[in-house]
């Protein structure tokens, strides 16, 4: 029976529900329109890529934005940048909790602080402290300066928390991401939409210590 020590988490569409259909159809709204190939799941223009991996600032984001629309102020972009942005279920939160006196927990996700600061605000103080006690420790794109599917992503985990490839579960929902931990050995799942993480691990018998 494979025992695992550790599991890192993918946040958008595995522990917070994400649209990102909602933030396509805001920002069309406001005339930037680039047929769904501006940004979505599989594809992203390098402006994303940048706030994501902190080398443009949210107002300097935001303003590039705004040239390609029909003049909307920062706020609308804000909000339509955000929309993507739906409900974190608390018992994936109860069931990451549950699994930390077994294993360690870690967070990689590629994402910017305008939607970190909306999740905080939208969580209220209380919920979020629960969320981040939850991780050994968060790694968040936009602070390391790295996103999946770049493998140094994985490899600074691994690194910091002396970790061995094959003792480590990832779980995430983009199949590129999930290639890119493959090859470095590592253990993966890629959680369909019809998924949920409580059920798949509750159901999967590698997971239970013997």
């Amino acid at each position: 029976m494979k025992k695992y020590k550790a599991i890192i988490f993918d946040l958008g569409g595995v522990i917070i529900n994400i649209d990102y259909t909602l933030t396509q159809k805001a920002f069309a709204k406001l005339g930037i329109d680039e047929k769904n190939e501006f940004y979505s799941k599989k594809k992203q223009t390098k402006i994303f890529d940048k706030l994501e991996i902190g080398t443009i600032c949210n107002t300097q984001f935001l303003k590039e934005l705004q040239k390609k629309s029909n003049n909307s102020n920062l706020q609308e972009i804000k909000d339509a940048w955000n929309s993507m942005l739906l409900d974190m279920p608390k018992e994936r939160l109860d069931f990451i909790h549950s699994l930390k006196e077994n294993y360690t927990i870690y967070l990689l996700s590629n994402t910017n602080s305008i939607h970190i600061n909306r999740i905080k605000k939208d969580m209220g103080k209380k919920k979020w402290a629960y969320f981040i006690s939850l991780f050994d420790k968060i790694y968040l794109s936009h602070e390391i300066g790295l996103r999946k599917p770049n493998k140094k992503a994985f490899q600074v985990i691994l690194k910091e928390n002396d970790l061995k490839p094959e003792e480590v579960l990832f779980i995430d929902d983009s199949s590129q991401h999930i290639k890119s931990a493959r090859e470095l050995k590592i253990n993966c799942h890629l959680l369909k939409k019809t998924e949920n993480i409580v059920t798949l691990l509750l159901d999967k018998a590698r997971l239970k210590h013997h």
